[in-house]
């Protein structure tokens, strides 16, 4: 991958060496002067006392004495009184438009079971009074822990149709992968011709089979209110991105706010629809927008279809360039990423019966658990469905039979468990293999960065195989592409991700160990018994050994970057709480999730800087602290660097902003 200059292009930078000062060419008297405190430039020499600031711009970093030659009468002098600082951070990955705080139905990813789901969506048809015909939104449903069925809430569906028949009722997974709709939401599904047919026991034979393993089902075979991923278009096509936007245009202003208040100054789209640009325009019209932004365009190829039925990959590119030329020269927008799915996400339901598998796609088949609850309400695996046997061979033989509900609740009753668990899955990509590489070499020779998301084993090697196929077609490897989450990779991907130079956005928060999660994931990937530590996390284990591999993609090459994915699990970005994971990969006593895998401080600082603002290819002017640059800075209330070289990264996650500057101007300042 060609590497750009290291330290930008405008400096005039001599050094940190033993207090030493990187000044320009003469000094002057600066509009603001920072001093009296421990600065992380993200350059080399690392730290500084002060730093100097004309136009916008960094005209000195260095010691505080040789900042006091800047200090004229009309200075503004900001005293740091021993305040760490670090460069304006980069969030490489998340959906800002959806990150605002509304006065919505909002679960706040809190944990509850079906019956207590029920109750507040029925309270929130109280609070929030609906127009006709308005389906009501639950926001940040936990669709990973909780959720326990008992006998008179056996099902989502059935939680949801007790809180109301009258009223279409959506969950919103805190993933944005995940839903559910009550009997009156799944009626108005429309199939791809738009005719309303509802999701339902037949259509799934029917008109949604393309989509049934993405739909719940119960042990009848009927629809159990579930519906993931591109299924959920079919009731409401906004169930991804932006489904409040119309609230979000009120205020748009508060995006960036959020953003500045957790100190990040640059931000990459990570899914840009043309519906959210006039987001950005209105705010960079109205001067509000103190964040950098980089669009990841997306287009779905699945809705890109010619008369023939082939994928109308021309009409993708055009759209995307046109996106493109209209920021291009914008200082503060640009559109030159585009974003691919390669798959979904790793999580199933253990509640469900039968239990709904992953739909990331993996290098090896997903095992079939068996499952009940334990005292604590807790899924524990009872034992697995042995799909090689010749009871399953008939099964898949014979898939019409099993169709019939008299079969099922016969087969089960004499087997244990439901036929369709002798289905054999690797779960899935997004598309099929053949699109995610013409799609990936399209773009690439359009000129756009590409950037994937990739969960599953299966998925990652796709993506990678997607860019490096990319890069044959046109001969270039200095484009800035990469991959988003990694939650799985073999060890053979990852030492091609750093032969590739790909640049990671790990979301660092998300690499621990917790029981309720755990089981919604590694049954399905590995052989336990009930529910331990130690059963989930085989010390050695395939997935124990490569999930998340930070430091081994790092070693290998890559390089790596910060992307929180908010709103998922949660609306704050918190890249505190991510840095400090990134340290200990463990939270609230539990174990660590392979701590072979964590990484040092100046790793994940550099991570949320410049790492984060070569990708998005404005290292030119943000990302470090050296002259030249602009001023995009952030004043922390304690010390990273010394928390930890002490032993004490956990209290990395408290970090609190004192103060956010972006262009030389403060726009953020606690208790404001």
């Amino acid at each position: 991958m060609r590497r750009t200059d290291r330290f930008g292009a405008v400096l005039a930078f001599a050094g940190l060496l033993g207090g030493g000062a990187a000044v320009a060419a003469a000094p002057a008297e600066a509009e603001l002067v920072v001093t009296g405190g421990r600065i992380y430039t993200a350059a080399e020499g690392g730290l500084a006392e002060a730093l100097a600031v004309s136009g916008g711009r960094i005209v000195y970093v260095g010691s505080a004495a040789g900042a006091r030659g800047f200090v004229g009468p009309k200075t503004r002098v900001e005293q740091l009184h021993g305040a760490f600082v670090v460069p304006g951070l980069v969030d490489a990955h998340l959906h800002p438009i959806d990150t605002v705080d509304l006065k919505v139905c909002d679960l706040d990813s809190r944990v509850v079971s079906l019956r207590q789901l029920s109750a507040f969506v029925s309270g929130c048809l109280r609070r929030f009074p609906l127009a006709a015909g308005k389906r009501l939104l639950v926001h940040q449903w936990n669709y990973t822990t909780g959720n326990q069925p008992d006998a008179d809430y056996p099902t989502l569906l059935v939680a949801l149709d007790k809180a109301s028949t009258t009223r279409q009722i959506q969950l919103l997974g805190n993933d944005a992968h995940h839903g559910a709709f009550n009997s009156l939401a799944l009626a108005s599904a429309t199939n791809t011709r738009g005719e309303v047919v509802g999701i339902s026991r037949a259509t799934l034979h029917t008109d949604f089979a393309p989509y049934a393993r993405l739909i719940g089902v119960d042990a009848a075979g009927e629809p159990n209110g579930a519906v993931n991923e591109d299924a959920r278009y079919a009731i409401n096509p906004r169930s991804m991105m932006y489904p409040e936007l119309e609230l979000v245009m009120q205020s748009p202003a508060a995006i960036p706010r959020r953003m500045n208040s957790v100190g990040i100054t640059a931000m990459t789209d990570a899914m840009a629809d043309p519906a959210g640009y006039e987001v950005w325009d209105t705010l960079d019209k109205r001067g509000q927008l103190t964040v950098r932004t980089t669009l990841a365009q997306f287009y779905d190829p699945a809705r890109f279809h010619r008369a023939d039925g082939s994928v109308d990959y021309d009409e993708m590119v055009h759209r995307a360039e046109r996106v493109r030329a209209k920021y291009q020269g914008n200082p503060l927008v640009r559109a030159d990423m585009i974003k691919i799915f390669a798959d979904g996400v790793l999580e199933g339901n253990p509640f469900a019966v039968p239990p709904t598998l992953p739909n990331g796609a993996v290098l090896s088949p997903l095992l079939q658990p068996m499952f009940a609850t334990d005292k604590q309400g807790h899924a524990s695996v009872t034992g697995y469905v042995d799909t090689g046997s010749e009871l399953c061979a008939g099964v898949r033989s014979d898939a019409a039979r099993y169709a019939r509900e008299t079969e099922v609740v016969a087969f089960s009753k004499a087997h244990g468990f439901h036929p369709t668990q002798c289905a054999i899955s690797n779960g899935q990509l997004q598309h099929e293999r053949n699109v995610i590489l013409e799609y990936a070499r399209r773009m690439h020779l359009a000129g756009f960065n590409l950037h994937i998301h990739a969960i599953g084993d299966r998925a990652v090697r796709t993506a990678v195989d997607a860019i490096e196929g990319a890069r044959a077609a046109d001969g270039v490897s200095s484009t800035r592409d990469g991959l988003a989450h990694i939650q799985l990779a073999h060890p053979d991907d990852i030492a091609r991700i750093g032969r590739d130079h790909l640049y990671i956005a790990y979301t660092y928060a998300w690499a621990n160990t917790d029981v309720d999660y755990d089981m919604t994931v590694l049954p399905f990937l590995l052989q336990v018994s009930g529910n331990s530590y130690g059963q989930l996390h085989p010390k050695g284990g395939y997935y124990e050994s490569n999930a998340y591999p930070v430091r081994a993609t790092r070693d290998a090459g890559a390089i790596l970057a910060a992307g929180s994915d908010a709103p998922v699990e949660t609306r704050d970005p918190r890249p505190f709480v991510n840095m400090s994971m990134a340290l200990l990969r463990r939270h609230g006593g539990q174990p660590a999730l392979n701590a072979d895998q964590t990484i040092g401080i100046d790793d994940v600082l550099r991570a949320y800087t410049i790492n984060g603002a070569r990708w998005q290819g404005i290292e030119r002017d943000a990302g470090s602290l050296e002259v030249g640059k602009s001023a995009d800075f952030v004043v922390l209330d304690r010390d990273l660097l010394k928390l930890a070289a002490s032993g004490h990264a956990e209290g990395i996650a408290g970090t609190r902003v004192r103060s956010t500057w972006f262009m030389g101007r403060r726009v953020y300042a606690a208790g404001r």
